[in-house]
């Protein structure tokens, strides 16, 4: 009896030993260094965010947070790196409207799940994007532009981002709001669109602030309109699309961080409450004004939910222009 008493002792302190380191390990997270991985172009919107985040919580933790850009067939090689990634909190990812609210219908068949292979860590932004033109196009508004293509069915060249992105659909949107008919070139990323519309390759391009304002300051491109349905504080003097003719038009990018499917939920925890208080600290805020953007914190709940959502809308309006990817 005694003998069975002490294994039962033993057996119970190891066990409480047990439920100690587990609770140490938990409290511990990060202890390496942190993937941060996207699925566009450098430059971008998602880039400059991630770099952002990155700096934001190398600060916080003491971990090196590293940048990885993985571009390419409309950010679906991203986003399959992270649904087949450990769940460990290690490799995290900086989505938008294009990597799953699009993508999850655009998309005829998908290697992963847009929402049973991931984990939903937190909101971080919402954006607006911009209407931009060639200055030597002779339009100074929207309404011009209209008027001008309309004169021109199918010689006005556009650029976007890539097929079944967000600057892709807001145009396509645009031209059945508009009933106008312009011709699509598909570039890497914005950055590039933007390239492609300052060296004369096309006339017009939706484009993410941070390619597109620099230049819209210098003069070296004109500025039509934001998607947003208030206008953007980097750019007051820029109506929003609405205003300036398309009543009711609005595009707004957000981008979110998400995980694979499992992480823990200790880890989903201490992310999410770092995020919000980096997302909420004045000079991120700062960083975030001086792109138009603006700050948003949500539980992984209300972030989930936000995903469903945005998958019913954008999947109407991708099937509203016919756009798909075999």
């Amino acid at each position: 009896m005694r003998a069975a008493s002490r294994l039962t002792v033993l057996g119970t302190g190891a066990l409480l030993a047990a439920v100690a380191v587990g609770v140490g390990a938990q409290t511990d997270y990060p202890v390496k260094p942190i993937r941060l991985v996207h699925g566009f172009t450098t430059g971008g919107i998602s880039d400059v965010l991630s770099r952002a985040i990155g700096a934001k919580l190398h600060a916080a933790t003491g971990q090196q947070v590293v940048v990885d850009s993985r571009p390419g067939a409309g950010t679906t090689i991203a986003s399959d790196l992270i649904a087949k990634s450990p769940p460990d909190g290690y490799t995290l990812f900086m989505q938008d409207i294009t990597t799953h609210a699009i993508n999850a219908s655009l998309y005829r068949k998908l290697p992963y799940d847009s929402i049973k292979d991931f984990t939903p860590v937190a909101l971080v932004a919402t954006t607006p994007l911009m209407l931009l033109v060639h200055p030597s196009l002779p339009v100074k508004s929207l309404q011009e532009l209209i008027a001008f293509a309309k004169a021109r069915p199918g010689q006005i060249i556009y650029a976007s981002s890539g097929n079944g992105t967000i600057l892709h659909l807001s145009m396509e949107r645009l031209k059945s709001m508009a009933g106008v008919d312009m011709v699509h070139v598909p570039y890497k990323g914005s950055p590039q669109a933007v390239q492609g519309l300052m060296g004369g390759e096309v006339a017009v391009s939706f484009s993410t602030m941070p390619p597109a304002l620099p230049n819209v300051k210098a003069g070296r491109l004109r500025a039509l309109g934001v998607t947003t349905a208030k206008r953007v504080s980097a750019a007051p003097e820029v109506p929003t699309i609405s205003e300036a003719g398309l009543k009711g038009y609005e595009m707004v990018l957000y981008s979110g961080i998400l995980g694979p499917a499992g992480m823990r939920r200790d880890i989903v925890s201490k992310l999410n409450a770092e995020l919000a208080r980096i997302v909420n600290s004045a000079d991120f805020k700062q960083t975030l004004a001086t792109l138009g953007a603006e700050p948003v914190t949500a539980t992984p709940e209300e972030f989930a939910a936000h995903m469903r959502s945005e998958i019913d809308k954008l999947g109407a309006i991708v099937r509203a222009v016919g756009a798909h990817v075999d």
